[in-house]
């Protein structure tokens, strides 16, 4: 058997003797346990705001499966970036999201906040 005909596992452990659809089978398992997402945290957290501007940091951090520090840090650093505004209403914040603000890494520098949460809205308007 070459090299490239063998399964993942075998390769890994060539004494192993698997079938190939034991691969399969625990990549169809990472389908429904992301290990990783394509988006970030940062990108998470304004999809969350972006659907509701006046949720709780914890509702957000079940939401995203971090913690309420991790999704109070990213906040913060939005804000820093002049992405994110937020406004106390009463004993709640309402966070207001600059749709303008150009994505920050060079490969994605000509889309806006806007484009990115255009194409994972889930809003109806």
């Amino acid at each position: 058997m070459t090299q490239q005909s063998r399964t993942v596992s075998e390769r890994s452990d060539p004494g192993a003797q698997r079938h190939p659809t034991t691969l399969l089978a625990s990549v169809g398992d990472v389908a429904a346990r992301p290990d990783w997402t394509f988006l970030s945290n940062h990108a998470h957290v304004l999809v969350c705001l972006d659907r509701d501007p006046e949720a709780r940091l914890r509702d957000i951090a079940d939401e995203v499966g971090v913690t309420e520090r991790t999704v109070n840090s990213i906040v913060a650093d939005l804000v820093a970036a002049s992405v994110l505004t937020v406004t106390k209403v009463g004993r709640r914040n309402q966070y207001s999201i600059d749709r303008t603000a150009r994505l920050r890494h060079p490969l994605e520098d000509t889309k806006s906040v806007g484009d990115l949460l255009a194409g994972v809205s889930t809003r109806d308007d």
